[in-house]
């Protein structure tokens, strides 16, 4: 049993036949007891409906314990089957057959199969559709059902990247007929089932006997998640015992944590990344040069510093972070310069300009202080910001995609395709900057020419290519890559290897933990 990595699978040149087949983790625990979780990034709108998930306390509720994907990333990287057992693609990787695993039933007590992949697919798309998994589903032209466990898909175009896709925690699996109350009630096929659900406040699951994972995950017997949205109170839970483990420590108060014997920090390095999205089908954010006075006048180092306390890196403006395969580590690297702030600006006809920066600490901890600092650094380019501290519940509705300029996060993607569809490519709904106007052409050709293509060397430099225009052109400020940085209780064991792609252990510690 075995997954593939993505520079395995590109090396394949995605050939016909098997690229992937089951391979669970394997983590030598105990089965029983009860992991109690204080989350952030919880709302009181939250629901079963993956197509609406957006931050990681639905993430892990649902796509890590509650309900199930075609394919898993695994903590090292690697794409391993979940509910698909393997898959298949034809030579220009257009066409794909996805093997089903047999013998798996909701927890409603339905048979899984071809038929509730097919419908599960179809939710993402219409035109009313806001989920941010419709890009990845609109692509796929055909799907067929070859039998209850076989499905093939055909693509638009060729897309060496597109197991991966299937393992978007937007794309859990709902039974076919009875999507409606699986919405409702939490109806999936994951190694938990709920017991109780409040919105915005508490998640309460127990272990699913006889599943189909076997004993190679899901050690606990019951998982409690919290919704603790306040930094403080996060830490203050685990500081007393009440929770086990948090997501998002308060770097401010790290050695408090550090100072504690029975608590561990984790720190991750992957690609989470804060960011500024600009619309850019707003004025003066549609013109460029407004844009670049903005990039250059931001001091990123202080930002890491002062904001990260150094756990993070500097970022160049693309979300392609060091954590991908092709990460272009060639650029030069963007730097504080008021004095080209104000050569932008003249460049849009400016002498100086006035802007609002909405931000909330639900957008990432530290949002405001950041503004803030930001305020600060682009004053003597000529660029006169007024932050505008928003409300924290409601946040992801109300302002991100509505305001012009507003404080973001995004945990990055195990691959550059599945990263540039799901918030750069024209007309997808979490397209961030509204970034698909003529002065993005090229950098639009070049994404659906990269899917496609089987080279790795061709297709490295269509990459590089495209995150040089993002850092020039593009409408997203990336200052900063922030480490994932949790801390747990020793009462809790974790694998050695902890997943670099979400928060959490890739949002999936109710299956990879354990108590110790």
């Amino acid at each position: 049993m075995y997954g593939i990595s993505r520079r395995g699978l590109m090396k394949s040149g995605v050939a016909a036949g098997v690229l992937g087949l089951t391979g669970m983790p394997v983590h030598a625990a105990t089965r029983g007891g009860k992991l109690t979780a204080g989350l952030g990034g919880a709302n009181t709108s939250d629901s079963w409906d993956s197509r609406t998930h957006s931050d990681l306390f639905m993430i892990a509720s649902c796509h890590g314990a509650v309900f199930d994907c075609l394919t898993e990333v695994a903590a090292d990287g690697s794409l391993q089957g979940e509910l698909a057992e393997s898959w298949e693609a034809s030579a220009d990787a257009k066409v794909w057959t996805f093997n089903l695993r047999s013998g798996v039933t909701f927890h409603n007590g339905k048979a899984f199969g071809a038929d509730d992949v097919i419908a599960s697919l179809q939710m993402h798309i219409g035109e009313e559709s806001k989920s941010a998994a419709k890009p990845i589903v609109e692509a796929i032209t055909e799907m067929k059902k070859l039998s209850d466990t076989q499905i093939e898909f055909t693509l638009a175009s060729g897309n060496a990247d597109f197991p991966y896709l299937m393992s978007d925690y937007h794309i859990c699996m709902y039974p076919a007929g009875q999507i409606e109350d699986a919405i409702a009630n939490g109806i999936g096929t994951g190694l938990y089932s709920v017991v109780s659900f409040d919105p915005g406040v508490r998640m309460v699951a127990k272990r699913v006997d006889d599943h189909y994972k076997g004993d190679s995950a899901g050690y606990f017997d019951e998982i409690e998640y919290i919704a603790i949205n306040d930094n403080t109170a996060r830490m203050n839970a685990l500081m007393t015992g009440q929770v086990d483990a948090i997501n998002r420590i308060d770097f401010k108060t790290e050695a408090l944590l550090k100072a504690n014997p029975a608590l561990r920090i984790q720190e991750v390095t992957g690609n989470q990344q804060y960011t500024f999205p600009m619309l850019t089908d707003n004025a003066p954010y549609n013109d460029v040069n407004v844009r670049r006075a903005i990039k250059y006048g931001v001091n990123r180092q202080e930002l890491v510093d002062k904001i990260l306390q150094g756990h993070g890196a500097v970022g160049n403006d693309t979300p392609i972070g060091p954590a991908n395969q092709y990460y272009n580590d060639e650029m030069e690297q963007i730097s504080y310069d008021p004095d080209k702030s104000k050569f932008y600006l003249k460049e849009a006809g400016l002498d100086s300009i006035d802007l609002d920066l909405s931000a909330s600490n639900a957008a990432f901890e530290g949002a405001v202080d950041a503004a803030q600092l930001m305020q600060a650094s682009m004053a003597p380019g000529g660029i006169n910001i007024n932050v505008v501290q928003e409300p924290a519940d409601g946040y992801w509705s109300n302002v991100w995609l509505k305001k012009p300029f507003s404080a973001c996060y995004w945990s990055g993607r195990a691959t550059e395709d599945w990263m540039f569809a799901t918030a750069y490519e024209a007309g997808v709904p979490w397209n961030d900057s509204q970034w698909d106007g003529d002065d993005s052409a090229r950098f639009q050709e070049l994404l659906l020419t990269a899917r496609a293509e089987l080279d790795s060397d061709k297709r490295k430099a269509q990459y590089f290519e495209m995150q040089q225009i993002l850092r020039d052109d593009g409408g997203v400020l990336i200052p900063m890559f922030a480490n994932y940085v949790q801390a747990v209780n020793n009462r809790i064991s974790s694998p050695e290897v902890v997943g670099n792609l979400w928060q959490m252990d890739n949002a999936r510690m109710a299956e990879r933990w354990s108590v110790a």
